[in-house]
């Protein structure tokens, strides 16, 4: 009888933490700022079908990065645990909180078994309240612990290079506008050197609290991004969209317009002495 091969928990642990670990920074960044008004959502993603940041509740908001068929299962999740809370009770009892607590039960209880592989996401579950000072914005980890985020926070690929770009220009109470241009400059720094990321590349989303709707969750457009980010962003597309004028070549003169015929009045078919148009003759 053979030995069974032993792995310490310690390093069972450690190995699925890497795995974890490197599945999410393969995949691109994604920032939360508080602004004065609400929770804005960023991230780059060209994929106009598949979201990053959707709305869980009225005043509730969901964003992952990682694997896209792992965070879309728990975002379907959440929305049901939230139907079903605000049905049985008050939809005052749905909060962020119960959200966040709900996820990293799930993400520890697949983490720490050993018979599935661990979820390769991370979490934003942002929640907007009365005032700026209610707001709450929670980041869970790919083991199902749970952050408090205060202002400011980044997940994914290249978040130390982002997370970094933030904390030295982030001011509280910002505008929409200058939370969105923060997050952009955000998303396109790095160690090397910046980028710019055209207007149709990005997902953009609030939570604002000044809509007048009970639900405060809703998508910024590619054609309002580009009138916040400027036209830099988006002038190569919008350039080479535009049909060049064709002009006629030097040595041929260009050519006039035929004039339209005067219009005459159409001929009446020839009648016979009682006025009757004539009729063909019957075939033989």
């Amino acid at each position: 009888m053979s030995t069974p091969f032993y792995v310490s928990p310690e390093q069972l642990m450690r190995d699925r933490a890497d795995f974890a670990r490197k599945g999410i920074s393969r995949g691109r960044a994604l920032v939360s700022l508080q602004y004065a008004d609400g929770i804005v959502f960023a991230s780059e993603n060209p994929s106009a079908a598949l979201h990053k940041v959707s709305e869980i509740y009225d005043r509730i908001a969901f964003a992952a990065v990682g694997r896209y068929n792992e965070f879309e299962n728990l975002r379907i999740a959440g929305v049901r645990l939230a139907d079903m809370r605000g049905y049985a009770y008050d939809r005052r009892d749905v909060t962020g909180r119960g959200l966040a607590n709900a996820y990293a039960q799930t993400l520890g209880t697949i983490f720490s078994s050993g018979g599935e592989k661990p979820y390769e996401v991370e979490l934003f579950v942002g929640e907007i309240g009365d005032s700026a000072e209610d707001d709450q914005l929670y980041r869970l980890t790919y083991d199902g612990q749970v952050v408090d985020e205060h202002g400011f926070a980044a997940i994914g690929g290249a978040a130390e290079a982002v997370g970094g770009y933030l904390k030295e220009r982030y001011t509280e109470g910002a505008s929409l506008e200058d939370a969105i241009k923060l997050a952009v400059a955000a998303l396109g720094h790095t160690d090397t050197d910046d980028r710019e990321i055209a207007a149709k590349d990005l997902e953009v989303a609030v939570l604002d609290r000044n809509r007048t709707q009970p639900r405060k969750f809703r998508r910024i457009r590619p054609a309002t991004l580009v009138d916040i980010l400027g036209s830099d962003v988006a002038t190569p597309e919008v350039e080479a969209a535009k049909p060049a004028a064709v002009e006629p070549p030097a040595d041929k003169p260009a050519e006039k317009p035929a004039e339209k015929p005067v219009s005459e009045a159409p001929l009446a078919p020839p009648a016979d002495d009682d006025g009757e148009p004539p009729i063909a003759p019957p075939l033989d």
